[in-house]
């Protein structure tokens, strides 16, 4: 064929082939025709003197082809210009080097070991060549699945959550993502390991972790994590954090409970002292006043947490909260944390109770001032009539409120007599949000509106705006705060005839100015202290 006739051809096609993680008894029928057939086999490998890993476990299928040897130039280690940008660079060459083929009409199959999608390299490639090639991809079992069969025992049950994660994650944001997940498997060891094993006892989870080396191949050895030596661990391996067996027999529960304990001995690593978990199911003494902490986290930044609440953090055993809330307290060695969604606030109040009441020390967190709109008020209500918790004392840490955060942003809207109303009708009628948010403007108060629109309640900004409408001029100023103190904050000043419901969100605070309420030369908001009539 000419070299003309060659760049007339039909495309070929690109193909990303899992060949699984190591055992070539793993690979698929598909990816073994696949295999069979191809024009060009190619595949990624660590150095000249390393021989492929795809390659040797897909090496008795490959016949008499076009080989494309895909070297990796860099390790994290060694780039000088930055290790994502000469990956960048080689991942344009790959697809240069591939696109000869594709133009020439020949099939390309790329091997990935274990799954192409999957942490691996192929997905850059097919990111370069797929919007102007026809692709497929075939799927591989991953090492995550070859690994949890080699540990034999439930990655996860029921409604167990199962989080991946690369073990290049820092110590502590590592660790709390393990102890905010019932199972978990941790990918790219080698030199990360002695991080990933200190995020582990960090997170009490130690002694159900697992660490498993070239999973399903002649090589694979399976150990317990705590027993590794750090100096024989390649790449090539996995950290498996098994579920807990919570079945309702009662040897499964006697088990549990077993491990439970030996997570909290284990958690006080080298402390010495005795565990005050230990005697988590037994009554606090009659004689002793428990206490529960609810506990503000404010806003948003952790440069304003309060010193109070940072310290009870630091000391009690159980966090408890809505996840959002909980991830944002660091883990530490010893502490245990309780997730859950976002309208269950009194069932949470009763657990930290129960914990409470066992001698266990615990906070309750929210987002902002635990007692405006938070979890405060519902460990009270869970507490309310139940005399098993009449010993205990309730203590409140405030926080700083998202209301007084969002009035500061925008300059000192809320500098005079104001409200702050929660839009949301799942725990009071519609109506009645109507009239106190009618009430306060006839009364001429400035208002903060939490809770002010979300997926499940999309149209009731509107309607609060219409019912303001009819008591309050369009000229009164209005203002949107998104994300106050975080990641993509916004502030908005506009008017309450003109600002637009659809621009807000649960991120967002509306505040609502008096009629006395006006724009500094600046642009901030600002409420005189003093009221005229």
């Amino acid at each position: 064929m000419s070299a003309f006739e060659d760049m007339q051809a039909e495309p070929g096609h690109l193909y990303g082939v899992g060949v699984g993680p190591g055992d070539a008894g793993l690979i698929t029928l598909r990816a073994a025709a696949l295999i069979g057939s191809a024009d060009v086999i190619a595949y990624h490998q660590g150095s000249a003197s390393r021989p492929s890993i795809a390659r040797g476990i897909a090496a008795h299928l490959i016949g008499d082809v076009i080989e494309e040897s895909l070297v990796y130039p860099v390790t994290t280690g060694e780039s000088r210009r930055g290790y994502y940008t000469d990956m960048a660079d080689f991942y344009e060459e790959c697809a240069a080097r591939l696109e000869v083929h594709l133009r020439a009409g020949r099939s390309v199959v790329v091997l990935a070991e274990g799954d192409p999608l999957f942490y691996g390299s192929f997905m850059y490639v097919h990111d370069l060549l797929s919007p102007r090639f026809p692709s497929t991809v075939v799927p591989g079992v991953t090492s995550m699945s070859a690994a949890s069969a080699a540990v034999a025992t439930g990655l996860c049950r029921h409604e167990d959550t199962l989080t991946v994660l690369p073990g290049t994650l820092g110590v502590p944001e590592l660790a709390r993502r393990l102890a905010d997940t019932q199972a978990a498997v941790i990918m790219k060891l080698g030199r990360t390991f002695q991080d990933v094993r200190e995020a582990a006892r960090q997170a009490g989870v130690l002694q159900r972790a697992w660490y498993v080396e070239r999973a399903s191949s002649a090589q694979q050895r399976v150990l317990p994590l705590a027993d590794v030596d750090p100096q024989t661990v390649p790449y090539m391996s996995i950290v498996v954090v098994t579920g807990e067996d919570l079945r309702a027999d009662s040897a499964g529960r006697a088990d549990s409970a077993g491990r439970d304990e030996a997570v909290r001995a284990e958690g006080q690593g080298s402390t010495g002292g005795q565990n005050p978990a230990a005697d988590a199911h037994e009554p606090a003494p009659h004689d002793e006043t428990a206490t529960v902490y609810v506990v503000g986290l404010g806003p948003g930044p952790d440069r304003w947490l309060t010193p109070e609440a940072s310290d009870v953090l630091n000391t009690v055993q159980h966090v408890i909260g809505y996840a959002p809330y909980v991830a944002r307290v660091p883990q530490r060695e010893g502490l245990q944390r309780h997730v859950s969604g976002n309208t269950v606030e009194v069932d949470r109040g009763r657990l930290a109770l129960d914990l409470t009441m066992s001698g266990e020390s615990v906070a309750v967190v929210s987002g902002g001032d635990a007692g405006v709109f938070g979890m405060a008020s519902a460990v009270f209500e869970a507490a309310e009539g139940d005399e098993r918790f009449a010993g205990i004392d309730i203590q409140v840490v405030p926080g700083l409120t998202a209301a007084h955060a969002a009035a500061a942003l925008a300059g000192a809207v809320l500098g005079a007599d104001h409200a702050l109303i929660s839009l949301s009708d799942r725990l009071k009628p519609w109506e009645v949000v109507v009239r106190r948010i009618q009430a306060c403007a006839a009364a001429d108060i400035a208002m903060a509106f939490y809770n002010p629109r979300s997926r499940s309640r999309p149209d009731q900004l509107a309607l609060a705006k219409t019912a303001l409408l009819e008591v309050a001029p369009p000229e009164r100023i209005v203002v949107l705060a998104r994300n106050v103190g975080r990641d993509g904050e916004s502030l908005t000043v506009t008017t309450l005839g003109e600002f637009d419901p659809e621009q807000v969100d649960m991120s967002t605070l509306v505040i609502i100015g008096a009629s006395s309420t006006r724009l500094a030369r600046g642009g901030q908001a600002w409420t005189p202290r003093f009221v005229t009539g």
